[in-house]
């Protein structure tokens, strides 16, 4: 039997150096240098068993995923849809569907497995993001059918962001980084991330895990960057995809900050102009009485 190996179509297609042609049955086929390869998949992200064989110029690679119960992303982003019907801004819209898309790929990964610490960098994300949203209710709304969309729990998000949340308001630098020697639910949490992120396979890293990090910090009042790096080393996660998920981060609120502002200034125009167009025909109406009154 071949070797079992992991890999996407998009690489596949990349070493071939072809343009694949796709049927109805998610089969794609190519010719090359008079070889025929076809390939068949049910997923983009395959765990492949591959055959070769050379009958002259003939080559057969066979793909059999082990994650066929995997939704599309058109179905994920459909669910978010159909349960927030609301128009939602473009400025709050256009980053909402960004992150709905990236979060589906994050969720289906073969390593995915689910941790407080990241649903408490994506609970951060969202609130900054929705942070002056025109309603508290429709807010709430929009997070429940987002996580829904992904098939998990918005409850067990907020309640895992909170419990981190308090749990890291309590510590103080020193104490946070040293969650290895001491006992606790939170700590327990940490040494199981600790532990899967130190054996190969079996941890998904993530930006929202980075983000996660950055808030423990944050309300640790750990201001100081060697305890990042002794918190990622406890974590055996690599800081320097940490330092590098912050910087899109923070990127990503400066923009905010400014689409926001712009929006206030738009609004704020709109408003003017209004009162002053809904002014307008008391003003004729007055200076008519006060000419007839002439």
């Amino acid at each position: 039997m071949a070797a079992v190996t992991s890999l996407s179509f998009a690489a596949l297609a990349q070493s071939l150096d072809r343009k694949f042609s796709v049927n109805s049955n998610k089969a794609f086929s190519s010719s090359f240098d008079g070889t025929r390869l076809r390939v068949n998949l049910s997923c983009d992200v395959v765990s492949a068993s591959v055959r070769a064989s050379n009958y002259g110029s003939s080559l057969v690679v066979q793909c059999m995923s082990t994650t066929s119960d995997i939704p599309p992303v058109s179905e994920t982003k459909a669910n978010f849809l159909k349960a927030y019907k609301r128009p939602i801004p473009s400025i709050y819209n256009n980053v909402l569907q960004e992150l709905l898309v990236q979060q589906h790929l994050m969720r289906y990964k073969r390593t995915f497995r689910y941790d407080p610490v990241f649903a408490l960098g994506f609970v951060t994300v969202y609130d900054q993001l929705m942070d002056g949203y025109p309603s508290d209710a429709d807010r709430v709304a929009i997070f429940e059918a987002y996580i829904k969309a992904l098939q998990e729990d918005p409850e067990q998000y907020r309640k895992d962001a909170e419990k981190l949340e308090a749990w890291a308001r309590s510590q103080t630098p020193a104490s946070l980084v040293e969650f290895s020697s001491r006992e606790g639910e939170v700590e327990g949490i940490m040494k199981d991330i600790a532990e899967r992120a130190g054996s190969k396979g079996n941890f998904s890293y993530s930006r929202f895990f980075a983000v996660g990090l950055f808030r423990l910090l944050e309300l640790a009042n750990a201001s100081e960057p060697t305890v990042l790096e002794k918190l990622c080393t406890a974590l055996n996660v690599d800081k320097r995809n940490v330092d590098r998920d912050l910087d899109i981060y923070r990127n990503l609120l400066s923009k905010l900050v400014q689409a926001k502002e712009l929006l206030r200034e738009y609004v704020d125009r709109e408003k003017k102009k209004q009162e002053e167009r809904s002014q307008a025909p008391k003003a004729n109406e007055a200076i008519t009485k006060c000419l007839g009154a002439f």
